[in-house]
């Protein structure tokens, strides 16, 4: 993984910015925009811990060399698999990610859901919020920008161009995590924070196909 970070840095010179709101111990949620599926890859990659992704639980099953490679390359970037599709295993999901909290680590997240296909910032899910409030951890909202040209919706590969990412204030709240109301504030909070950072254009609507 130190190998990996020095040459994404040499080729693809990141600017990084406000590393230092990241605790250097502790659980914590990062919460960024989505814009490419290399997204996960580019926060792993800049950021000093290790970040905990949830990702589907077909990676890790694939067979032969190309199953080999796939399940090495999520398991190095700290992928956690997870079944998909129905409403129960979503909750999994969110207990899952509980379980990487409660173990004191970094678990990121994507309150969009999914890719943004029109570069737009799309309204915030309200699992952030929950995880936030259940375990009682901080927030830091992230903003990544570029990373739509360094790997475009259906490139296979990624291509050189030069990413922007910036870590915020952490966000600190409480209250009941059961409380629609409450889940809704803490997103729609970090959110507001993500777009500040990144300078998107909002959409007041959910994005499409949701995924946690």
């Amino acid at each position: 993984m130190i190998l990996l970070r020095l040459l994404f840095r040499l080729v693809f010179r990141p600017v990084v910015r406000g590393h230092e709101h990241l605790p250097r111990t502790g659980p914590v949620i990062l919460a960024s925009n989505h814009l490419s599926f290399i997204d996960s890859v580019v926060l792993q990659l800049v950021t000093r811990r290790q970040v905990h992704f949830l990702a589907k639980a077909e990676y890790f099953q694939g067979t032969g060399l190309r199953g080999r490679v796939i399940r090495w390359f999520f398991t190095a970037t700290g992928a956690v698999p997870v079944e998909r599709g129905t409403h129960r295993a979503a909750r999994g999901a969110l207990e899952t990610a509980l379980g990487v909290l409660a173990d004191g680590k970094v678990f990121g997240i994507y309150p969009e859901g999914t890719r943004s296909l029109d570069g737009r910032l799309y309204r915030g899910r309200t699992g952030v919020a929950w995880l936030a409030l259940t375990a009682g951890v901080p927030v830091v909202p992230v903003a990544l920008t570029g990373t739509d040209r360094l790997q475009p919706v259906g490139r296979k590969l990624p291509r050189p161009h030069r990413v922007g990412v910036t870590f915020g204030p952490p966000i600190h709240r409480s209250g009941p995590p059961k409380s629609g109301p409450a889940r809704r504030e803490v997103t729609d909070e970090v959110m507001h924070a993500i777009q500040r950072m990144s300078g998107q254009e909002t959409a007041p609507e959910f994005n499409s196909s949701p995924v946690i």
